[in-house]
């Protein structure tokens, strides 16, 4: 039964942890105590569901516990006639509903918060990473490429500068919106790259965080429909998360693009997120994430691996690094141009990039070039590439691809 109830309280957190977050900052307008609820709301699930069971709707359940404890610690403190006539609704029912637009715009004033200009570009992100998914301060770091120390630095200075400036906890009228676009959209965006790909854990995909990112994205399509850059986001979550079901075989093992069963591939989402990338493509010159979702569509219109354009994939990253410079679009189309021109040229550009600082604990650039080793049968250079890479990364199902690949130079050499 414990075990049972410790599951159902971490799926809760998993999928539940924004929608509980934001509907109790509505409440306290302090993100700190709203937190500090939250998680006390978590812990008494431990004990109470333990009791009486899971309930029928865990969100509900803990947004009301969350919700009251917030309520009596302000009430308690002198700051509640100041909160007072801010608060939303007056009551907390015990069964509050979760349907239509009430969460998702609470996650969306939430994520607009932490989104303000007055915080800092590179804290806006990963404070809304940490807040609304709930990502631990480890693995925002790990979207970050900077060590866990450095990020919870960061968060803390961004949760300082929201109390400190009274950052009002709304979405901004439609006029204001398009100027704080580019910070939200970096959000939704990490949001999906972490899901897709689990920086940690024993799953390749979190489809929690991919759901989410894909709703936030869909909102901010309906308050912006001709915004170019939302297009191109919509796109590129729709073209990448369309080959979810052959990511991985029926023994959880890791599938590469190459080997996948495109016949499986989410039709409909791939027709929808390339009607998308040509509206997005409109705009001259064109987003990063419309170049982004060009190159998804360039892989999702191929028939096979063997009738990839690498050469026009080439170009495009070509494109997307003037328009965002990147140590990781520079890593792409360096595996891009192995793939055009020969294992050989991809390794020359990866080498190229040995003194990135911010590449230096990256697991694809030691991955990538392990493969073009194995490809080049430079076998012992690979073997160290693979060890390499296998050291860098914390996903499970990644490191499982690894360590085969590597046990198969042992056993060929």
């Amino acid at each position: 039964m414990q075990s049972a109830v410790a599951a159902a309280v971490a799926e809760a957190h998993r999928r539940e942890w924004g929608f509980v977050l934001a509907a109790t900052v509505r409440v306290t307008r302090d993100i700190d105590l709203a937190e500090e609820c939250v998680q006390d709301a978590y812990a008494s699930a431990l004990r109470v569901w333990a009791e009486r069971g899971v309930p029928a709707t865990p969100a509900a359940w803990l947004t009301t516990t969350a919700r009251n404890r917030a309520l009596d610690l302000l009430r308690r403190d002198s700051t509640w006639r100041r909160i007072m006539p801010m608060v939303v609704e007056d009551d907390v029912v015990d069964e509050p509903s979760f349907d239509g637009d009430e969460i998702p715009d609470d996650r969306l004033r939430l994520i607009c918060t932490c989104c303000h200009p007055a915080i800092a570009p590179e804290a806006r992100v990963a404070l809304t990473l940490r807040l609304v998914c709930g990502l631990t301060t480890a693995e925002v770091a790990r979207a970050f490429l900077v060590s866990e120390s450095t990020m919870a630095a960061r968060i803390t200075r961004a949760k300082k500068k929201i109390a400190a400036a009274g950052i009002p906890y709304r979405v901004p009228p439609a006029a204001e919106l398009p100027a704080r676009i580019d910070a939200v959209l970096s959000v939704v965006h990490l949001v999906f790259s972490t899901g897709h790909t689990a920086p940690v854990g024993d799953r390749l995909r979190r489809g929690d965080l991919v759901e989410r990112s894909l709703d936030l994205t869909r909102i901010l399509r309906s308050l912006l429909p001709t915004d170019p850059d939302v297009a191109g986001l919509l796109a590129l979550i729709l073209l990448t998360d369309a080959r979810r079901a052959t990511r991985v075989d029926g023994d959880g093992q890791l599938v590469l693009l190459a080997d996948q069963d495109r016949t499986r591939w989410d039709r409909a989402e791939i027709a929808e997120g390339i009607a998308l990338v040509h509206e997005a493509l409109q705009r001259r010159p064109p987003g990063r994430f419309a170049l982004q979702a060009a190159i998804a569509a360039v892989h999702a219109e191929a028939p096979s691996w063997a009738d990839t354009d690498w050469r026009e994939l080439v170009g495009l990253y070509d494109v997307l690094s003037d328009v965002w410079p990147s140590p990781v679009v520079t890593l792409n189309r360096a595996v891009a141009v192995g793939f055009a021109c020969g294992p050989a040229a991809g390794l020359a550009e990866l080498d190229a990039l040995a003194d990135e600082p911010l590449l230096a604990t990256y697991a694809y650039l030691a991955a990538s070039r392990a493969d073009f080793l194995r490809r080049l049968g430079r076998i012992d250079e690979a073997r160290i590439a693979y060890e390499e890479a296998i050291a860098l990364t914390d996903n499970d199902v990644e490191r499982g691809f690894l360590e085969g690949r590597l046990a198969s130079l042992t056993l060929s050499g």
